[in-house]
């Protein structure tokens, strides 16, 4: 069975009363007063009771029983239903959960699925802030929105802390097959946090036009200043994807590099040691008329020779850096 976390009306932007579920129509048709209603994993039993107090459109409710929608704003009559996506970070993992929102004239449903963070902290500024929750549903629709984009900031700072200490392991030492794992997995990550971003922004932008009568014109710049906010997480998610990009064709480039180097050591010295083998290949093929064979200083100016020789192409080698 689904959790209500908490089912309280509200008159001029103070908490006046809470409530079971079945009270909740009457107290939103008292005048001045609006009820906002919270529920985590809500039974289908539930969001039906609700839906027939409320008159919540059918279509709406099917989506908020199949918790896997995008970011969306759906307009039924004066009657809105917005899909919001929430991230939080656990360890190294990002979890994405949804939040349904049903606004009208007189209620606010908020219906939490997944992993997410409580509202009551949402619930508690809000009502720290009469002057403003006075204007009713819209404002706590605003409130909502703007803590559920929040919360996208640590996720996305975490993420670029560790692409941070990524980006400096790979200038420091060889990928790893772990470091590309993990280069992979940060992209798809950050890919499925823009899809899940980018759309709210939209949502937002809609919310700030549209004429519904349970939004106050008033509330509309609130609205502007979230989507600001998404724009700046989703421009900082597009940055964070480059430098993930950049990190590992950095990584490939300075690993490309360092086989060259180590080719490069590998040739060098199978040239200074092609020498002496060469000049031993020569002399220990034993036939009888090789005169260098009987000179009495010939094995010390044979000597003299590879070492010359292996010295001069060590000298010429490490000039060239190759060694």
């Amino acid at each position: 069975m689904g959790r209500v976390v908490a089912a309280v009306a509200y008159e001029n932007g103070r908490r006046v009363a809470e409530f079971a579920l079945s009270e909740g129509k009457s107290w939103s048709e008292k005048p001045g007063h609006f009820v906002w209603i919270g529920i985590h994993e809500p039974e289908e039993a539930e969001l039906r009771d609700l839906a027939l107090q409320f008159g919540l459109h059918p279509l709406a409710i099917e989506d908020a029983l199949n918790a896997h929608q995008r970011p969306k704003l759906e307009t039924y009559g004066d009657a809105l239903f917005v899909v919001l996506r929430t991230a939080h970070r656990v360890k190294e993992t990002t979890e994405f959960g949804e939040t349904h929102i049903f606004v009208g004239t007189g209620y606010v449903i908020s219906v939490r699925h997944g992993p997410s963070s409580s509202y009551s902290k949402v619930r508690e500024r809000t009502e720290c802030n009469p002057s403003l929750l006075k204007h009713g549903e819209d404002f706590v629709l605003y409130s909502i929105l703007d803590f559920v984009v929040d919360n996208y900031t640590p996720v996305v700072e975490a993420i670029e802390a560790e692409v941070t200490e990524m980006e400096r392991r790979v200038l420091k030492q060889p990928l790893t097959a772990e470091d590309i794992e993990r280069i992979h997995a940060l992209r798809r990550e950050l890919m499925v946090i823009r899809r899940t971003v980018t759309p709210t922004a939209e949502v937002c932008k809609q919310l700030e036009h549209t004429e519904s009568g349970c939004i106050d014109p008033v509330i509309h710049p609130y609205f502007r200043d979230v989507a600001d906010h998404v724009k700046r997480v989703s421009d900082h998610i597009d940055a964070l994807r480059e430098i993930v990009t950049h990190t590992f064709e950095a990584g490939l480039l300075l690993e490309s590099s360092r086989q060259n180097q180590v080719q490069r050591k590998f040739a060098a010295w199978a040239a200074i040691l092609a020498c002496p083998t060469a000049i031993a290949g020569i002399y220990g093929m034993n036939f009888d008329n090789m005169p260098e064979l009987r000179l009495p200083y010939g094995y010390y100016m044979v000597l003299g020779v590879i070492v010359g020789l292996c010295g001069f192409l060590y000298w010429r080698f490490k000039r060239w850096g190759w060694l």
